[in-house]
């Protein structure tokens, strides 16, 4: 084999296996918080997205949900039932339907962001010796480096501002 070919092979391997053994962490942890809310993970994300934008269209919320059109709209109509979003069209814009959070959905998000404990996501403790060492958490500047060229800057965007519900959150304190 190709020593490059072999080289790329191995990489492409250790970056998926280290991805997936992350990600099962972050999804057990993400369940369980999100659990007693009667919220499955594209669902809370769903409302997650729709409170940033303020409204968001669907193809908003598979792009920044990194999830597939269909799981987007699916997720949403289950949503729209439960009375935690509502469906609309814009005047300029007919094509594209959007969602909002209602203000019941609004409600259990930030309920479900005010009940967030830190001390039982494995990811966060297992974060928390780089934090003690370094006196900050990881940057993941790589990561985000290889995310940007596979999505694009909008997609990073959301990492860097702060969501309406801290400023919410904060507000209440």
């Amino acid at each position: 084999m190709d020593p490059h070919a072999k080289h790329s092979m191995y990489y492409s391997y250790k970056l998926a296996v280290l991805s997936k053994a992350m990600w099962k962490s972050v999804e057990k942890d993400w369940q369980n918080w999100i659990k007693p809310f009667h919220l499955n993970l594209n669902e809370h994300h769903i409302l997650w997205i729709a409170d940033q934008f303020d409204g968001a269209s669907i193809s908003d919320i598979a792009s920044y949900g990194a999830m597939h059109v269909s799981t987007a709209f699916n997720f949403s109509k289950k949503l729209e039932k439960r009375g935690l979003l509502s469906f609309s069209k814009k005047q300029e814009d007919k094509r594209n339907t959007y969602v909002c959070l209602t203000k019941e959905g609004q409600a259990l998000l930030h309920e479900t962001m005010r009940v967030f404990n830190e001390q039982t996501f494995n990811v966060y403790q297992g974060s928390l010796p780089i934090k003690e060492i370094y006196g900050r958490f990881p940057e993941f500047s790589e990561l985000v480096s290889i995310v940007r060229h596979l999505y694009d800057d909008d997609f990073i965007r959301q990492f860097h501002e702060e969501p309406s519900y801290n400023k919410q959150l904060e507000s209440t304190k």
